[in-house]
């Protein structure tokens, strides 16, 4: 910011805060724990507040802040939050990501349960299983947002939606589609509840990608980055769809086959006239 910035409220990397901060950061279970998350960045704390999330708590460290964007200081703590200016150095200690623009807020979790998700006439559902890398999930909600899907569900997933580097890679899209999380079988039962049709990527699939049923209500269902999809999807598919490739490897990374299917999807129903 112009100027000599005001002297920050908090200056000690050893308060309490900053340490809770640093957990949050650090543990899904200090995350389970709390109900809350991180929102790192300016771009992705303004789409979470147009998505309706109400920060808890602001960090911001005015030396790190350019002019244009101080006005967001207001904006959260017009939204209910707790606002406090830090130091650089207490800045980058609760910081999670390389060349921080100084802002950090405090959020609550963005998982659902199953039974809050709210599905439309003609879903079209995410369901992401065994996943371990938070960048792939960020990846794949920004997918998800950008398909218009109704929701991206994690089956039996290794991290949680609520992971400071899925909520990065994510640019703060999963404040913008609803999500949520339960084991495999919780899933299967709840689009079968739903009348969902589940669609399974495999490099066995035994249906093309640009000839699956995608157009009606579907589960597209993408797995884990080292094994593939498990036999109990396998097994309850009422398809198994296979990316047509024409290279020596013979599957994608998980986040990439999401978005190709999701967008073989959208182009299907546009098709019809969605």
């Amino acid at each position: 910011m112009s100027g000599a910035p005001a002297p920050a409220d908090l200056t000690s990397t050893a308060n309490p805060r900053v340490k809770a901060l640093v957990r949050l950061r650090s543990t899904r279970r200090a995350r389970v724990e709390a109900g809350s998350t991180l929102i790192e960045g300016h771009d992705e704390l303004r789409l979470a507040l147009r998505a309706g999330v109400r920060p808890t708590e602001l960090y911001w460290a005015p030396s790190l802040v350019r002019d244009e964007q101080s006005g967001l200081v207001d904006d959260v703590r017009g939204a209910g939050a707790r606002v406090t200016s830090v130091s650089r150095d207490v800045f980058d200690r609760i910081a999670y990501r390389e060349g921080p623009d100084g802002w950090l807020a405090v959020a609550p979790d963005p998982s659902r349960t199953l039974a809050g998700i709210e599905l439309g006439p003609r879903p079209l559902v995410l369901v992401a299983e065994g996943i371990e890398k938070p960048g792939n999930i960020g990846a794949m909600l920004r997918t998800a947002e950008a398909c218009g899907v109704d929701a991206v569900i994690g089956a039996s997933t290794v991290t949680d939606f609520g992971n400071p580097n899925a909520v990065r890679a994510s640019k703060g899209t999963v404040f913008a589609v609803p999500v949520a999380s339960a084991p495999s079988t919780e899933v299967l039962a709840w689009l079968r509840e739903h009348g969902v049709r589940i669609a399974v990527t495999t490099p066995a699939g035994t249906t093309a990608l640009g000839d699956a049923g995608l157009t009606g209500p579907v589960a597209v269902v993408v797995g884990a980055e080292s094994t593939g999809v498990s036999d109990l999807w396998l097994s309850h598919a009422d398809e198994t769809v296979v990316i047509p490739m024409r290279g020596t490897v013979n599957s994608l990374n998980a986040a990439t086959a999401g978005a190709v299917a999701l967008f073989e999807a959208n182009r299907q129903r546009d098709a019809l006239g969605r």
